[in-house]
């Protein structure tokens, strides 16, 4: 897959590095050239210097084959306005924006965008968002056996209830994380655009439940 990070800083710099480790080619946009030093000389992904939201700065660093993009610059105005160009200019799937102000998560999460505050950051929670099947459990078992991870649901999946999804999907919602609050759900709860769902699994049915997320409810009857 092809990501393109916004901002060069200490965050920028590491999700480059790991995430070309796992075989993804990076491009790093940075308004200031010297930024792109903490890359080290061995990536070998593009570094675009210029402004993360502006459209030919963006298709200079192959947003438009882009799979992911992640905003992760010193503003939280840059990182939204640029992650809602990738989505909705681009069309971009998988769309993280770092802010630095918690108290506007809500208003971003409205808007779409997946965000991760500065005082919760950890490198792993952007992985999560920009490669929703991709990132390490949340937390696992001494055995092994079963795992807490945030799995990414299809839009499908919105207006249904979770006991719906549970039933249909063999794993059991933890928690949501909904407009930037983590809420423990009853069988009731209704699955919302945006929301960020947790759920426990046993560690073998991993990839049978993220398909069953990932393909949607069944049709009414069986299929």
């Amino acid at each position: 897959m092809h990501i393109v990070i916004m901002g060069c800083g200490r965050v920028g710099s590491a999700l480059a590095q790991t995430l070309e480790q796992q075989g993804h080619t990076i491009a790093v946009i940075d308004r200031d050239p010297t930024a792109f030093r903490r890359l080290g000389p061995g990536f070998g992904g593009r570094r675009v210097t210029g402004i993360g939201f502006d459209q030919d700065t963006l298709r200079e660093a192959g947003i438009e084959e882009a799979g992911a993009f992640a905003a992760v610059s010193s503003g939280d105005n840059s990182n939204i306005i640029s992650a809602r160009v990738a989505r909705e200019t681009f069309g971009v799937q998988n769309v993280a924006a770092r802010i630095y102000d918690p108290r506007r998560a809500e208003v971003y999460q409205r808007l779409g965008i997946p965000t991760v505050a500065t005082v919760r950051w950890t490198a792993d929670q952007m992985l999560r968002r920009l490669l929703p099947s991709g990132a390490e459990p949340l937390w696992r078992d001494p055995t092994g056996g079963v795992q807490l991870a945030e799995v990414h649901a299809s839009p499908k999946w919105v207006g249904h209830k979770i006991s719906r999804l549970q039933e249909e999907t063999g794993a059991r919602v933890a928690f949501l994380t909904r407009l930037g609050e983590a809420i423990l759900p009853t069988s009731q709860t209704v699955l919302q655009e945006g929301d960020l769902v947790h759920v426990m699994m046993r560690t073998g049915d991993v990839d049978k439940v993220e398909a069953a997320f990932a393909e949607g409810p069944r049709e009414e009857g069986g299929r």
